[in-house]
């Protein structure tokens, strides 16, 4: 064959020459054909091993990363395994029983001869809900009867305070229910007409339950007053706002608390700095807050919150740092202040009241001399410019919490005060009219001071619905 196509020639190309040139392509396109059956074979093994769980597992990058992965690869320490009833009884805390049912035989279940004796053999308790009856509805017939020697009928006067509001049908349990569906858990008023129809069969409208929680707060304003003007009689107050919108315009609720449990609640329109000054007339202790300027004239003295300080050099050296490389060590020095300040306050044994005012008085000073650094107006494009003047305008009140023992140096207890709020607004969008937010504000006072107590928020409401004005809550 190679003969007979000697002298062939192929678009001008020897036939020899041109079946080498095939060849070398068959050779080159086998080599290619090996190398991937070789990544095909590997990649096949690595699938297997991924479904079967074993060797390295690729993570979404969607997918947060695992945290403490070295607790999961430290091995777990075995234990001796425990009898049932071991189990039992110590994981299972026995609760006192409401009622007790005897199961026993009484003959023997292999020969029928009547048993004697007993003793508990073991216990187990069922913990559950009583069947709930339907609503209690309770009618209240006023008898009238004639008197032969006045010639006229005579009734008794029928007073229900301690059972119901004015004249209203729906009593105090139910009225201290609804608000605290309303109040604490933040329920929707659907939601609060379909718990009272399913548990206990009461069927009420959306009005009724909007005026259920007007009601509670008109009884309890006595008591809401009375926290308010003990709120202002103490040493330490914590007070924060945030936004609420009432009939779809803005406005703000200024919540103040105090480490003994009081919470008060007030919604204005405003934000200017007249509205905390009100609210704390008469107000002689110290004022913990933010260093937002409409509490700079506040009555008293102030602590501001470092934990906002802390947060906004975090911020100023995470977006500064790389272009101004003096930052880091100017805000180290800053927070070294801190740590000094609360390494001095818990120091055993307590330093004593002289010691706490020197030690401020040397933080002040080198508070001072740090905001001095970027503070002039020739340093008004640096970006530590405004975070210097704020420690020259605000010196003072930074290490309170030194002087006075007891005194927090951040306002977390005012945060969390307003959180719940803010949930509410998240959920509702605030309230539809000033009653509404009157009232809102009102339960949220009430509730939120018993439960700070410690104290059960049902009985307390129905309580101050029973006795009607009554004295302030104590903790």
């Amino acid at each position: 064959m190679a003969k007979n196509l000697s002298g062939a020639r192929f678009g001008g190309i020897d036939a020899q020459t041109r079946i080498a040139e095939l060849e070398a392509e068959v050779a080159k396109l086998r080599a290619t054909v090996e190398q991937l059956h070789e990544e095909n074979m590997a990649l096949r093994a690595e699938n297997e091993a991924l479904r079967q769980g074993e060797g390295p597992k690729s993570t979404p990058t969607f997918v947060k990363p695992n945290t403490h992965k070295q607790k999961r690869d430290r091995p777990r320490k075995t234990r001796r395994q425990r009898s049932a009833e071991q189990s039992a009884q110590a994981v299972r805390r026995r609760e006192t029983p409401t009622e007790i049912r005897r199961h026993a035989l009484e003959r023997c279940p292999d020969c029928g001869y009547p048993l004697r004796g007993e003793s508990v053999a073991r216990r187990r308790q069922v913990i559950d809900l009583p069947v709930l009856p339907a609503v209690q509805v309770v009618e209240h017939q006023v008898i009238k009867r004639w008197c032969p020697v006045c010639q006229a009928w005579h009734s008794p006067r029928l007073d229900l305070s301690e059972a119901v509001l004015g004249q209203r049908r729906i009593g105090h349990r139910v009225a201290s229910l609804v608000s605290w569906l309303r109040t604490e858990l933040r329920l929707p008023v659907a939601s609060v007409q379909a718990m009272l129809a399913q548990v206990f069969k009461l069927h009420v409208s959306a009005g009724q339950i909007s005026e259920l929680a007007h009601a509670v707060a008109e009884a309890g304003q006595s008591t809401v007053s009375a926290i308010e003007t003990a709120i202002r009689a103490r040493a330490h107050v914590h007070m924060d706002e945030t936004t609420w919108r009432e009939d779809g315009d803005n406005g703000y609720v200024w919540a103040m608390s105090t480490t003994d449990g009081l919470r008060s609640y007030t919604f204005t329109f405003s934000r200017a700095g007249v509205v905390p000054e009100g609210l704390l007339r008469g107000f002689t202790g110290t004022l913990v807050t933010d260093f937002y300027g409409g509490y700079n004239h506040t009555p008293g003295r102030h602590q501001r919150c470092w934990v906002h300080l802390l947060r906004d050099l975090h911020e100023l050296i995470k977006t500064h740092a790389a272009a101004h490389p003096e930052l880091p060590a100017w805000i180290d020095a800053v927070i070294q202040t801190y740590r000094d300040a609360k390494a001095l306050n818990e120091r055993a044994p307590p330093p004593t009241l002289a010691e706490r005012l020197t030690a401020a008085d040397a933080l002040v000073e080198r508070v001072q001399v740090l905001g001095r650094r970027w503070a002039q107006a020739e340093h008004k494009a640096h970006p530590a410019h405004a975070m210097c003047k704020r420690l020259l305008r605000h010196d003072l009140e930074l290490f309170e919490f030194v002087r006075q023992p007891g005194l927090a140096a951040h306002n977390n207890l005012a945060e969390r005060s307003v959180r719940p709020l803010v949930i509410a607004r998240k959920i509702s969008g605030g309230t539809r009219s000033e009653r509404g937010s009157h009232t809102r504000m009102a339960l949220q006072t009430l509730f939120a001071t018993w439960a700070a107590q410690g104290k059960s928020a049902l009985a307390e409401c129905q309580a101050v619905l029973a006795r009607g004005p009554g004295p302030l809550p104590q903790p």
